[in-house]
């Protein structure tokens, strides 16, 4: 519902002009215009810095402008790989008499959405809070004193898609701000004061902890908007909503629930056959435009990559379904081969757009497939579903409708064969792919981004058996140990040789995680000790009186109102992942203080939660965690020892989402591992033998010294979980 403030504004865009068309370029096509953006790293910042627009980085120097020469501001803020940001650029902010008009009645700001995420939280709710909706690009206009006085996302140059074009909506507003002051200032007074207002509005909820009646209530309102035919939640987009499925595996494993585990496989399985996947690249595209998940909008994200490789290994070790284990090789080898940067961060992400058109680099006609494959085409085209008319807009999008177990059976031969020919097809269409004009790579490298792929890409290197995923993880963390910091304090953003901005909550929640879930592959307590001492800082910084966690600290700049992350969206909040850190690095340090700390978050956030669980399912699973019941297991022994490494084998391809493990090693590494988590001094390697103790709330069964035995101490794990099954 669009708030009381926004009523008066309605009538500001009642008259005036319209703008015209224009260029920024020469006819050659060289570029006329430089701005203040020239100097950013930002590729974001960078794709705009010859716009004719005279854009400002947001700083002292626009800002001091602004009021100076008490002008209005017209903020945009996007990111590199957004669709809609490329056209409003081509359309407004590549026009000559709009960015003539602009320049000379606003001080125009450029932010990228993903460096100053605190910026984005911000101005987002108020576009929100004004309109009922969001999106990138933001277009939002604010008083020198950065209050928001209107706000929208993307506009036409001219009156179209019933929204005002751009070029009459900068007359109408700085005629507003010019001649209606006093209407202007009121209304933005009253935007300030609801986004005042946000930032306490968890505290109308009660308190209360998340029990299993939450969790319940969770599972039945994902199952409402749940598509049985082709999986995922609700209609048209359909996006790929990665922490509802780990939530979902997480209920299973508590309670044994097929309905649970069917909808997050279900999913899983349809997304992987379809367009959604890039078939022959791998990874997978930012969301699907229709319910089949076919059509996809083409950018590719760092966050949807970690998030659905975690998915795919834990339902692999779920089910040892093996197109499972096939989908997370296929995004990791995606990840290594095109979003790593040579020092071993992780890049950000890839454009839908290739030569001004979304999708061009991915879509086929027959015969293109017919010059790659030859007397193969015909076969590839029907299992690929590519025909003379095509699947999406004349072209075709690759994707399989039935499995490639199915297509065998179909054809009449050899599901082994058949696969081995198919992946020669499609290496041979990769190849061709290649010689076309790639989207834009934003290789910057965020460490909160590469918090989350490091957890997954660990995760999938010990249950895969693949250490180069494993070294992957190492590398990436080791690069922001080592890059990503300045006097102790974390930083979000490495570009181009440098780091910058000091980190947000989101960054030292994602980043700590990723530390922890690395020592509990690796066993290098140097992991597990930044873990510890990030959830510290980060407890330090971000902490709020009020409960929970602020999403911006000491620091960090101090905006018009603060904003607390707690909606699980594209990516997890930053307070429902450090519940469950703080939870995890509690339990495994016999640390109560950090433990009950995450219970607070939890605690403060609850009523909140309660209301609408399936809006919160990462914070979900900490409140899992939190239920109970919990399990330690410690390994002791030599590192190469072979039944050793066996017993971690079996250990890693378990899914046991309420465990901690540790490793108490013999000789190196023996002191540094027991002050981290000091009660393993009392369980080490016995006789020198590799041992394995398998603990329940830290009370322990006999100790075992096989990989087999170990193996029925884990099958009874999940047995114990019997007693709050349905």
């Amino acid at each position: 519902m669009r708030p009381f403030f926004l009523c008066a504004l309605l009538l500001l865009l009642s008259s005036c002009g319209r703008g015209g068309p224009g260029h920024s370029k020469s006819p050659g096509g060289a570029m006329t215009h430089t701005n203040h953006l020239i100097h950013e790293k930002s590729p974001y910042l960078q794709q705009h810095a010859h716009n004719p627009v005279d854009w400002y980085p947001w700083g002292p120097e626009a800002l001091g402008r602004a009021r100076k020469e008490n002008r209005p501001i017209f903020l945009s803020i996007g990111y590199s790989t957004c669709h809609w940001c490329h056209v409003m650029e081509h359309e407004s902010f590549e026009n000559d008499t709009i960015a003539a008009y602009l320049n000379a009645h606003y001080i125009a700001i450029k932010v990228d959405r993903e460096e100053r995420p605190d910026l984005d939280n911000l101005y987002m709710a108020a576009v929100q809070g004004m309109t009922g909706s969001g999106g990138w690009p933001m277009s939002v206009f604010l008083t020198p004193e950065l209050k928001p006085f209107y706000a929208g996302t993307y506009f036409p140059p001219d009156d179209r898609y019933g929204r005002p074009g751009f070029g009459r909506l900068l007359k109408s507003l700085n005629d507003a701000f010019t001649n209606r002051r006093a209407e202007v200032d009121s209304s933005a007074e009253g935007v300030t004061e609801f986004l005042r207002a946000q930032a306490d509005s968890h505290a109308g909820a009660a308190p209360r902890m998340p029990g299993i009646d939450v969790l319940e209530t969770a599972v039945a309102q994902l199952d409402s908007s749940f598509d049985a035919l082709q999986g995922g939640f609700g209609t048209a987009p359909k996006f790929p909503t990665p922490h509802h499925l780990m939530f979902l595996l997480h209920y299973h494993a508590r309670t044994g629930s097929v309905k649970a585990l069917h909808m997050a496989t279900l999913t899983l399985q349809q997304m992987y056959r379809g367009g959604i996947h890039d078939h022959l690249g791998g990874g997978f595209h930012r969301y699907s435009t229709d319910g089949e998940w076919l059509a996809p909008h083409f950018e590719k994200m760092l966050y949807d990559q970690a998030g659905l490789l975690e998915s795919y290994v834990a339902a692999w070790k779920v089910t040892r379904d093996p197109e499972f284990a096939e989908a997370a090789r296929d995004i990791s080898d995606y990840v290594l081969r095109d979003l790593r940067h040579a020092e071993g961060g992780f890049l950000s992400a890839e454009d839908a757009d290739s030569e001004g058109e979304e999708g061009r680099f991915y879509v086929w006609s027959p015969g293109e497939v017919k010059t790659a494959l030859g007397v193969d085409a015909e076969r590839f085209a029907k299992i690929y579903d590519v025909s003379a008319g095509g699947n999406w807009e004349g072209k075709n999008i690759l994707r399989l409708k039935k499995s490639v177990h199915e297509w065998a059976r179909e054809l009449g031969v050899g599901e082994s064969a058949l696969r081995s020919e198919l992946a020669r097809d499609r290496a041979k269409l990769l190849a061709l792919r290649s010689s076309r004009v790639r989207p834009h790579l934003d290789d910057k490298v965020l460490s909160g981004w590469n918090g989350l792929m490091i957890s997954a890409m660990a995760q999938a290197g010990a249950a895969l058996d693949e250490p180069r995923y494993t070294e992957a993880a190492r590398k990436a963390a080791d690069f922001a140990l080592a890059h990503m910091e300045r006097s102790g304090r974390l930083l979000r953003r490495w570009h181009s040789g440098s780091a910058d901005i000091p980190a947000y909550l989101e960054d030292y929640a994602f980043f700590a995680r990723g530390l922890l879930d690395l020592y509990e592959v690796t066993r290098d307590t140097r992991y597990l000790a930044e873990s510890l001492r990030l959830a510290r800082e980060m407890d330090r910084i971000f902490k709020d009186p009020a409960g929970g966690y602020r999403f911006s600290g000491e620091g960090n700049e101090e905006l018009l109102a603060p904003t607390r992350d707690v909606y699980d969206g594209a990516t997890p909040s930053g307070n429902s992942v450090a519940a469950g850190l703080l939870l995890r690095l509690g339990h495994l340090t016999a640390d109560r203080q950090l433990e009950d700390k995450g219970r607070s978050v939890l605690t403060t956030f609850g009523g909140t939660v309660s209301q609408s669980p399936q809006a919160y399912t990462e914070m979900l699973r900490g409140a899992d965690f939190a239920a109970g019941p919990t399990a330690e297991i410690v390994l002791a022994g030599r590192q190469d020892d072979p039944e050793l490494q066996a017993m971690e084998r079996e250990l890693q391809h378990r899914f046991l989402p309420r465990a901690v493990s540790a490793l108490n090693p013999v000789g190196a590494g023996e002191a540094q591992t027991v002050a981290l988590v000091p009660y393993l001094k009392d369980q080490g390697a016995l006789g020198g033998k590799a041992t394995a103790y398998v603990c329940r709330g830290y009370a322990c069964r006999l100790p075992v010294h096989t990989a087999s035995e170990l193996a029925r101490e884990l099958d009874g794990l999940s047995a114990a979980s019997a007693e709050v099954r349905k």
